[in-house]
């Protein structure tokens, strides 16, 4: 039987300002009813940002909207998380991240197996040239799937 995958946040503008050179999958510390309004799909990554502190792996502004029913349960939207990772895992990124230029951004949450797990990867920041290098690349690429379309309706 496959494994139950299902995608709750996507952060499409990490590939659009990073070049993405590895990714990793990182548990979540949940509390309250945070996995219930997940399971809900109420979440947004699109400010967030992570940081290693004292070898712990933190995400900041990761907005999880407070569950309708939790009440007393529900924590702050926009608190703390700490990532769940291997120790050598955070060794390795940590080391990375020393070098010029690295950044860990999120790149998707989503449910794996009934775990609420998360994507990070290990960015290097892209210039304006490279950003508007990729701008022209899907002008082309719209332009030919354009132009394909009009050859084959005639």
């Amino acid at each position: 039987m496959g494994e139950y995958f299902k995608l709750i946040a996507n952060n499409k503008k990490a590939y659009y300002d990073y070049f993405i050179e590895d990714k990793y999958e990182a548990g979540i510390v949940l509390h309250g009813t945070e996995v219930k309004s997940l399971r809900l799909g109420k979440c947004s990554i699109k400010e967030s940002f992570i940081r290693i502190e004292n070898s712990e792996v933190f995400i900041y502004n990761m907005h999880i909207s407070p569950y309708e029913k939790g009440n007393i349960f529900n924590r702050d939207p926009l608190r703390v998380r700490k990532l769940l990772l291997h120790k050598s895992q955070i060794n390795k990124i940590a080391g990375q991240l020393v070098q010029k230029g690295y950044t860990l951004v999120p790149l998707q949450v989503y449910i794996k197996e009934n775990l609420v797990k998360l994507e990070i990867g290990l960015a290097r920041g892209k210039k304006l040239y490279d950003k508007r290098q990729e701008i022209a690349k899907k002008d082309q690429r719209r332009e030919a799937e354009k132009e394909f379309k009009v050859k084959n309706l005639y």
